[in-house]
């Protein structure tokens, strides 16, 4: 599917933000939609989504109007030169973009700059100068692996902000770090950070 171009001119004032909001292959992928509804009011939203992730998002829990892309369409919206590149066009289209859950493998691949899916792809070509948010989701001990750490070290240095995940029992069973933290969280981490910034811009257009 291709963006159509979205053009807001600095005279028309405020406007809500424009939300981008990806889930990647984690379990707590089972909240995606009640994240979308927590940023509606807000926000307008567009929706980013791995394919793995689609193993645990209720398609029923995405409110309504939210346009949700995945792989599929950012391989079947190009077919010439010329044509809109998907990944290209929701980056200029967001505002702000927040990745809840972040799975380890998605915050390596991030870290390492690479690029396999369209999630990854918007990632790389972010503009830094627009907020970047993330909250990660996995299992206390890959929470804990120091690779972990390394990765999220690297992800800082680009900007990137980081929702820490809470402690309680797991999916998996285990009791620890590594849960995402909660959509009311996630939410008002977000807003007060961007609200916060338009306020100093003197406008929303961030």
């Amino acid at each position: 599917m291709i963006l159509e171009q979205e053009v807001v001119k600095d005279n028309l004032g405020p406007r809500k933000p424009r939300l981008l909001l990806a889930a990647s292959g984690s379990v707590a992928a089972i909240k995606f939609g009640h994240l979308l509804h927590s940023f509606s009011d807000w926000a307008e939203i567009k929706a980013v989504v791995t394919k793995s992730s689609l193993h645990f998002i209720d398609k029923a829990s995405i409110p309504k109007g939210v346009v949700i892309y995945t792989d599929e369409e950012e391989w079947s919206s190009w077919k010439k030169i010329g044509d809109n590149v998907l990944h290209i066009e929701l980056r200029k289209w967001a505002d702000v973009m927040v990745i809840a859950p972040l799975s380890a493998n998605t915050l390596g691949k991030i870290a390492g700059g690479l690029c396999d899916n369209l999630l990854t792809c918007v990632v790389r070509a972010w503009d830094f100068n627009k907020p970047l948010f993330v909250a990660p989701a996995m299992n206390t001990y890959m929470w804990n692996n120091p690779f972990t750490q390394q990765h999220l070290d690297a992800i800082s240095e680009l900007g990137i902000s980081l929702v820490p995940p809470i402690t309680k029992r797991l999916a998996c069973g285990d009791y620890g770090n590594g849960a995402m933290a909660e959509p009311s969280v996630i939410y008002s981490t977000v807003m007060l950070a961007v609200d916060s910034q338009a306020q100093t811009n003197g406008n929303i257009v961030l």
